[in-house]
């Protein structure tokens, strides 16, 4: 049985307001534990503890930002002593970027951080319904992955075209 529009609706309401929250959450983390850098900057050091040493313009893309932000975000972690650039060795022209002791000691604290968020707001969950969740969750995020990638459907804007004008 396919879905309602009213489930559509609601599931994609509720998915923009967990995106929503789970930015608010970042946010606060961020401020909680390093002050005034925006939440954007530790998205960065992510890809860098998962994929290693790499580009700013790999960065950029992993994170889904245009490279210029992805730099200058990238220049205060660097002064912050958590990220540092070395020469690129099959591109002299380039750097590559490294997380730091540093950087991965914030990246833990601030996952410490979200853990702890994270039982307290699942403290009245079981552990059924919590895997069920993380598994519809992860489902989602593969078919949206999916239906983002395909062409899109044709959408006609409200406003008529010159074709349709008498």
């Amino acid at each position: 049985m396919p879905i309602t529009p009213e489930t559509r609706d609601r599931l994609t309401a509720s998915v923009a307001q967990l995106v929503r929250t789970g930015r608010h959450l970042s946010a606060r983390a961020a401020t909680q534990l390093y002050g005034e850098l925006p939440s954007f900057g530790w998205a960065v050091l992510v890809p860098l503890a998962r994929h290693g040493d790499q580009r700013c313009s790999a960065l950029a893309a992993q994170v889904g930002v245009d490279v210029s932000v992805a730099s200058r975000q990238l220049a205060v972690l660097e002064r912050l002593g958590y990220v540092e650039r070395r020469p690129d060795p099959e591109d002299g022209r380039a750097s590559l970027l490294r997380l730091t002791d540093a950087g991965s000691a914030a990246l833990a604290a601030a996952r410490a951080l979200r853990a702890d968020w994270s039982l307290t707001a699942l403290s009245g969950w079981d552990e059924a319904d919590a895997r069920l969740l993380s598994d519809l969750l992860e489902r989602l995020v593969t078919d949206l992955e999916t239906a983002g990638t395909s062409q899109p459907p044709a959408v006609r804007s409200a406003v008529p075209l010159l074709a349709d004008l008498p």
